[in-house]
């Protein structure tokens, strides 16, 4: 954003919210309340009734219960943050990521109610949050996809035919999934079937959807997404790349910028290919292209999420730009400078749940004893919790998120080291234990890991 144009400056002052309304809780709550605040927007937050005592609660302007710890009841009934808003004069929701955030339903319910939901239009959301119909969108937007089925399998037959014009390995998909589920890699056609039917069940019980597509499955693939925002106006930039790769069970346990995978060559295909794509379906707010990129670098666009990730804060750190606010003000109309981003730093997050990666990384709610955070020279840490708070067992385990930032990899690699060492969590199990021995394993080290990583990875009991 270029602030030295002063009749950019009066367009802000005509444009902007006067209060907004975070529909979402814990840390991303927190952030988005943070960044209001710089703002000189007043902020409304939304709790169940075992979240009256998180920090977003008691930093915003003012608080609305909106019902019991269940999130169906709570964080999910529309009619009820609709109601908070109306009540507490709110102008614009912003739902973070998660719960209602990539929600058409929702996103139309706010526009019919004159509320700016900060996020994704429900046509949008639509038609990106079906994987299927997304793929096909891309294909006539010219952005590489991965070679498989042209939409919706519809019978087994098919699925067959699919699969051996593919070539094994193949990969089945729920088309309204997420988070892993619905998904079934194939090496042989005599396991097809097996995969086909319990894909589908798996879908159906989960998404209330058993609609499948297939694509090639890629080996040694890694998960890099790149960040983009798009205005009112059809224009959108890139902000460069995150690579996402280590992962268990789909979900990302530590990211970083730049991807040590990453080349000139291909951070400037892959961030034009995304801004092709967001221009091309006039892509309006922060999102992210996600993309799998094989050992020989060619990369193909897996899909698209209409909100803010998690992960955010690691652009951030390195390109020094306010997402949050970003996004903000290209909800109220305001155009985006168009330039382009590449990172002048090296940044590592680290997800901090709180589950016991000795055991599975069963989830260990309860009371926080103990906390000491990590300070110094390039850390930033995201969290909601404090000594004395009570983790709930019915969301998200992610606690904190913790992130180095340095002039070179290996010096954030080493400021991270210093911080789990410093981070003191009491009370609960936490995952700072594999962190610490994550930031150790020569694998990492040398940038040398895909989202197979984790299924070789194993804790070493002597470092607890």
């Amino acid at each position: 954003m270029e602030f030295g144009d002063w009749n950019l400056k009066f367009l802000i002052q005509d444009v902007m919210f006067k209060k907004i309304l975070i529909a979402n809780r814990g840390e991303i709550a927190l952030r988005v309340i943070r960044t209001c605040k710089e703002m000189g927007i007043k902020t409304v937050a939304v709790y169940s009734t075992v979240d009256e005592e998180s920090l977003h609660v008691k930093f915003a302007d003012e608080a609305v219960c909106i019902g019991p710890p269940a999130s169906s009841e709570s964080y999910l009934k529309m009619s009820n943050i609709i109601s908070a808003a109306e009540i507490t004069n709110a102008d614009a929701i912003h739902p973070g990521y998660g719960f209602l955030s990539e929600n058409a339903k929702f996103s139309k319910i706010c526009e019919e109610h004159g509320i700016k939901f900060i996020g994704a239009s429900a046509e949008m959301i639509d038609r990106m949050g079906d994987k299927a119909n997304a793929k096909a969108t891309m294909k006539a937007a010219g952005v590489p996809c991965v070679p498989g089925s042209d939409g919706i399998i519809e019978t087994f037959e098919d699925c067959k035919r699919v699969a051996k014009e593919t070539g094994y390995p193949v990969m089945l998909k729920a088309s309204a999934g997420g988070g892993g589920k619905g998904m079934r890699a194939v090496w042989k056609p005599e396991d097809l079937q097996n995969a086909w039917e319990s894909a589908r069940t798996e879908s159906k019980a989960a998404f209330g959807n058993d609609d499948m597509y297939m694509e090639k499955l890629i080996e040694e693939p890694r998960h890099i997404e790149i960040q983009i925002v798009g205005d009112s106006r059809g224009k959108a930039c890139h902000l460069s790349e995150r690579d996402c790769s280590v992962q268990r069970r789909h979900q990302k346990l530590t990211e970083e910028t730049p991807s040590p995978f990453m080349t000139d060559k291909l951070r400037e295909e892959m961030g034009l290919a995304a801004v092709r794509a967001s221009e091309y379906i006039k892509y309006e707010g922060a999102g992210t292209v996600e993309f799998l990129v094989d050992k020989h670098r060619n990369f193909y666009f897996m899909e698209m999420n209409t909100r803010i990730q998690v992960e955010h804060p690691i652009t951030e750190q390195v390109i020094d730009f306010d997402l949050i606010r970003e996004q903000i003000l290209v909800a109220a109309g305001v155009p985006i400078s168009g330039k382009h981003y590449t990172p002048k730093l090296h940044s590592i997050e680290c997800r901090i749940n709180a589950e016991d990666p000795y055991n599975g990384f069963r989830p260990s709610p309860g009371v926080i004893t103990t906390l000491h955070a990590p300070g110094g020279h390039g850390i930033r840490l995201d969290t909601h919790v404090y000594a004395g708070y009570a983790i709930p067992p019915n969301y998200d385990s992610m606690i904190a998120k913790l992130i180095t930032t340095a002039q070179t990899r290996e010096e954030a690699i080493n400021k991270m080291k210093r911080a789990l060492d410093e981070f003191v969590i009491e009370g609960i199990k936490t995952t700072i234990p594999f962190h610490r021995q994550l930031m150790d394993h020569p694998d990492y080290l040398a940038g040398n890991y895909t989202t197979k990583f984790m299924e070789d990875f194993e804790m070493k009991q002597d470092e607890e």
